[in-house]
């Protein structure tokens, strides 16, 4: 697994081990991106990361030139490996990880007075309390800034729930997985 673009392309990124993750491949991260690229400057960006596996996604954003990222994930053997790929890319200090459940994480309220220009979900396949909910507790406590954008990660065939404030941009299948990107 790589990153696909910017100051850190080309960097490999370690993935967690022995864990249910199952991390973004580089092509369907590439394809996502790309399209990011044309909604969003990803200069001075602060990026949300929730079931963050490896972090690639937050690795990747920053690499295009995002000034934090904030990555939630439970599992000790992920956040060890998103530890190690932030050491690997010096990075460290742009990076804030917090190993906590995501929806205790999402309830608990931002402790940040700003809320997230990006945010990105991706939740294991079989996690359909995810599909159901994350959305909405997204947009019920404000955790995106205004003209931010969310994107979810979701197995292709599967639809994530949008609540009725939220409004959906554009959908995008990259093979198994697809991403619904809404604001």
């Amino acid at each position: 697994m790589r990153i696909v673009a910017g100051k850190f392309r080309s960097r490999e990124l370690l993935a967690p081990s022995n864990t249910g993750t199952r991390p973004t491949t580089d092509r369907a991260r590439e394809a996502l991106f790309n399209v990011l690229a044309n909604m969003i400057e990803f200069d001075g960006v602060r990026v949300l990361d929730l079931f963050a596996g490896s972090g690639a996604l937050a690795f990747e954003a920053l690499s295009r030139g995002a000034q934090s990222a904030t990555l939630v994930e439970r599992d000790r053997k992920a956040t060890e490996a998103i530890r190690k790929n932030a050491e690997k890319l010096e990075i460290g200090s742009a990076i804030t990880l917090v190993q906590k459940d995501v929806f205790r994480f999402l309830e608990a309220g931002r402790t940040e007075s700003e809320p997230y220009s990006l945010i990105f979900s991706d939740a294991p396949y079989d996690e359909t309390r995810a599909l159901q909910e994350i959305a909405h507790r997204i947009f019920a406590k404000d955790w995106l800034a205004p003209g931010g954008i969310c994107v979810i990660e979701h197995r292709t065939g599967d639809q994530p729930h949008i609540p009725e404030n939220a409004k959906l941009l554009r959908e995008l299948r990259a093979g198994e997985a697809s991403f619904t990107i809404i604001v």
